[in-house]
């Protein structure tokens, strides 16, 4: 989780600030909105990497699965406070998919019955 004292967020959040600008001016060379993931994956793989490499001077299997864990609670938690919440505004906005409308009617209908 993201979520860490405000002592130690203060020392990094001027680093990302920097880093942050550093990556919108360079996307802006390549001429389309989309250009920043690269550069975006590009410096969270190699900030990852340099730690490793730095803390450890090796990589060993924990590593790889300390890592791939952590960039997947990234992908996860993203999800969850920004997507999530931008899905269900769209939804609200133009309408859910039937499929989904008539799948969930049929899931809480199952667990109605159930409960009873």
């Amino acid at each position: 989780m993201p979520y860490i004292a405000q002592k130690d967020r203060s020392e990094l959040d001027g680093l990302i600030d920097q880093l942050s600008d550093r990556i919108v001016s360079q996307s802006k060379s390549y001429g389309y909105d989309g250009a920043f993931a690269g550069l975006l994956n590009y410096t969270t793989t190699s900030l990852a990497m340099s730690i490793v490499n730095k803390q450890f001077g090796g990589l060993r299997y924990w590593q790889i699965a300390t890592l791939t864990g952590t960039f997947h609670n990234i992908a996860d938690e993203f999800y969850r406070m920004v997507a999530v919440p931008y899905e269900n505004i769209q939804i609200a906005k133009s309408g859910n998919v039937d499929g989904y409308v008539t799948a969930l009617d049929r899931l809480h209908s199952k667990i109605a019955t159930s409960n009873q």
